[in-house]
């Protein structure tokens, strides 16, 4: 967002806030109704609502920067408050607030320069209520697609880097939900349905943290199954990428502790991604 929306200086103004904030115009020793927000300015409301901001109020500041809008729907100060809403709503943990706001800003002002912020605001949106591995992932899948849209659409704007950050996390995120499953069922001797959930890790999340479990867990698997061909495959894999991990180390016991070598075998599709390997093809 621009410097002139630094929060630090949203007590600048003493004598606006504090008309505005107080809403009164009481003379001495009698009490007055405050004047309809209709007599300030859209200034006024303005300062009113990074009042309270500042004052840790988001809802109402959230309020009157929807009256800025209501009230001047045409002025700058009304472009302003609309970014500012959404943000606001976002500190309020108001997501689904937030999100309409920042995508109302972003259809009304697609050219602004604080649509790029309005965009990243619709992806915190999602990303922020990420919260646990055990739950349903469609949030995780909706703020990756939030967050590429911010990186390829705004590729040079500081919230590109922020969003970069976030989606490899998100990824990571998706990538341990499915380990979690994988684990649950390789617990309960659920071997096929644990190497269909180690798989997807390995061959669609492989930038991950959990691409050497998941190798090692489909070593675990397809021995329990008395397949060796895919398990010898495995280990291939974790020898030639994760050998300064403990999963290696693990593997390695498992299969030479049953006379098998750490070396691709058969045609299966554990080997072919062994030989890509070799070919520099994957990561």
């Amino acid at each position: 967002m621009t410097s002139q929306w630094n929060f630090g200086r949203l007590t600048r103004s003493v004598a606006v806030v504090a008309c505005v904030a107080t809403l009164t115009a009481c003379g001495p020793g009698a009490f007055q109704a405050p004047p309809p927000l209709e007599s300030y300015t859209a200034e006024e409301i303005y300062k009113r609502a990074e009042f309270e901001l500042a004052q840790n109020q988001p809802d109402e500041a959230a309020r009157f920067f929807g009256e800025v809008e209501r009230l001047y729907p045409y002025s700058d100060w009304a472009k302003r408050a609309l970014i500012m809403q959404a943000f606001a709503y976002h500190k309020d943990t108001d997501y689904d607030n937030s999100r309409t706001t920042a995508q109302r800003f972003i259809d009304f002002y697609p050219a602004d320069e604080d649509a790029a912020y309005a965009q990243y605001l619709l992806a915190l949106s999602y990303y922020d209520q990420i919260d646990e591995v055990g739950r349903d992932q469609g949030l995780t899948f909706q703020a990756l697609q939030a967050l590429r849209t911010v990186i390829e659409r705004y590729p040079d704007s500081e919230y590109a880097r922020s969003s970069i950050l976030k989606f490899d996390l998100a990824f990571d995120h998706l990538a341990a939900k499915e380990m979690e499953i994988g684990r649950y069922y390789l617990k309960r001797g659920h071997y096929a349905a644990a190497i269909n959930r180690f798989r997807v890790v390995v061959e669609d999340f492989q930038t991950t943290s959990h691409t050497a479990e998941a190798l090692h867990r489909l070593v675990e698997a397809y021995l329990s199954l008395g397949v060796t061909n895919e398990a010898q495959s495995a280990g291939a894999i974790l020898g030639y990428n994760f050998q300064s991990t403990e999963w290696y180390q693990d593997s390695f016991a498992l299969l030479t502790g049953q006379g098998l070598t750490l070396e691709p075998a058969g045609d299966n599709w554990l080997s072919a991604i062994y030989r890509q390997v070799l070919q520099g093809k994957w990561l």
